[in-house]
């Protein structure tokens, strides 16, 4: 069946159901859902019941760039700043130096199990060198997997931002198979430069983005998650056009959206986070759709030594080695290493070699497209048992909810109080979302003239209002009263 304009939002509709539907259900087997929505594609597509024909990576990379977008970005809003400072550094040594470390061993053992070239070696060993995004949020999420010692933080932050790294060596390792003529010390002034511009204009369009979000008076409560996708677009295409990496970008300024106060910030993460599925699902049901499960088969046998290679070797190597000089026990550095799931970002970067029309574009596609089902498959269905075994799991009733959890979930407050709004207070003719409340606290309602009105961030706070505030214990109350009776000076 080819996908044509008539039969393209049947078509997807359908298959977009049946993945929510099936998702639904499927960790009761012990499948990580993500896995289910690239197995539906692959029986959707040519070799499958389903018989669409599909079969443009051009589309496919163009759909993986647009949902890595939302992925990344509702990754980045969801991290809170006082969970991730502790391990920032851990962090982002593994997102950057462990990406190398492993695309260096893996790319070594290809060029020596293989008839590839080194460059072509490297170019493999780099698309797959990241862990995904997409796998680890949402299995992790979805798992409740709750883990000692910021071990869950580290997984996330690395996740989230080790994708603009492999991409860069993903492009360069490229451009020198296909310019035979350069050697390697030409891609390093491209390295420097894609990450430096990518972090500082990510923080740019951050504190830009912030300002535009609050001071807007758009006056729809639904606009502003609209607002927020084309801030996200704006910042990803003018920070690739700058010659930065767009993907880190749009990781640094979720992130640092995500610790601001905003107008409709509650709006915002809900939306984002239902985006953030939907393109799981989109991306990997395309992907499923453009893989043809019979070019895989002469590949197994050498994509199961890779993969294999790749998980129990050159990922624990990558690991062991960036974290060397960070004191941490050592189940955890092993659990770390586990948690190395390869998912649908090596498949999107495995488009860029048959975009360029290099020899073994087809090859690589397909031993990557196998290692990331290998990794989904072998590591995403025992992060659980080995957290056990490796006793870094958290028990079920010591798990934590972040302030970000207990936005989105409405977690009820411990203490409520009115405060009433008298004529000296700070707080007259401001809006909510310039007071710099607590994070933990909030107003449930605001008593005006004998009527109730449920405020937002843009709600202006008004002489003799009555403020019913909500919040976990008496000191933050009372940095409620200091914000409303005189300005946060704070810096």
């Amino acid at each position: 069946m080819n996908i044509t304009i008539e039969n393209i939002l049947l078509i997807g509709s359908l298959l977009l159901f049946i993945s929510i539907i099936a998702g639904k259900s499927s960790y009761r087997f012990g499948v990580p859902t993500l896995l289910l929505f690239l197995g539906i594609g692959m029986l959707a597509g040519t070799d499958g019941i389903g018989g669409i024909y599909f079969n443009n990576p051009k589309i496919a990379q163009f759909i993986g760039i647009v949902s890595l977008n939302f992925i990344l970005f509702s990754g980045g809003l969801d991290t809170h700043w006082k969970t991730v400072k502790p391990i920032l550094k851990e962090g982002l040594v593994l997102s950057t130096i462990g990406v190398l470390f492993t695309a260096i061993s893996l790319g070594t053992f290809v060029w020596a199990v293989t008839d590839f070239t080194i460059y072509e070696s490297m170019l493999l060993g780099s698309i797959v060198s990241s862990t995904d995004a997409a796998a680890v949020f949402s299995i992790l999420r979805s798992k409740s997997l709750s883990l000692k010692k910021n071990i869950r933080p580290t997984l996330e932050l690395e996740s989230g931002s080790n994708d603009p790294m492999a991409y860069v060596l993903t492009i360069a390792f490229l451009t020198l198979v296909v310019n035979q003529d350069q050697n390697l010390t030409s891609i390093i002034p491209l390295f420097f430069q894609q990450m430096f511009v990518g972090a500082i204009l990510g923080f740019v369009f951050g504190k830009l983005s912030k300002l535009i979000i609050n001071k807007i008076k758009l006056g729809i409560e639904g606009l502003y998650p609209v607002l927020v996708i084309a801030l996200m677009f704006i910042t990803f295409s003018a920070t690739d056009f700058l010659g930065g990496n767009g993907f880190l970008a749009i990781y640094i300024c979720a992130v640092y959206l995500g610790n601001q106060d905003l107008i409709h910030k509650k709006t915002i993460l809900k939306m984002f986070d239902g985006l953030a599925w939907l393109m799981q699902i989109v991306l990997f049901l395309t992907l499923g759709l453009l893989v043809f499960p019979s070019q895989i088969i002469p590949y197994m046998g050498i994509g199961l030594l890779i993969s294999l290679f790749l998980i129990l070797i050159a990922r624990p190597i990558a690991v062991f080695l960036s974290l060397m000089f960070f004191k941490m026990k050592l189940r955890r550095r092993f659990y770390i290493s586990w948690v190395g799931l390869r998912g649908a970002v090596p498949i999107v970067f495995a488009t860029y070699p048959l975009l360029a029309g290099i020899d073994k574009a087809n090859i690589i596609f397909n031993i990557v497209f196998f290692i990331s089902v290998t990794s989904v498959l072998i590591q995403g269905t025992t992060l659980s048992i080995v957290a056990k075994w490796l006793r870094v799991a958290m028990p079920e009733e010591k798990k934590r909810i972040t302030e970000i959890d207990k936005l989105i979930l409405n977690t009820p407050k411990t203490i409520l109080k009115e405060i009433d709004i008298s004529p000296n207070a700070y707080a007259i003719n401001k809006r909510i979302v310039d007071l710099n409340f607590p994070s933990s606290t909030f107003i449930a309602m605001i008593k005006r003239n004998g009527e109730f009105i449920r405020p937002g961030g843009s709600t202006e706070i008004k002489l003799n209002d009555v403020l019913v505030v909500l919040a976990d214990n008496q000191k933050d109350l009372a940095k409620v009263n200091d914000c409303l009776i005189m300005p946060d000076i704070t810096i």
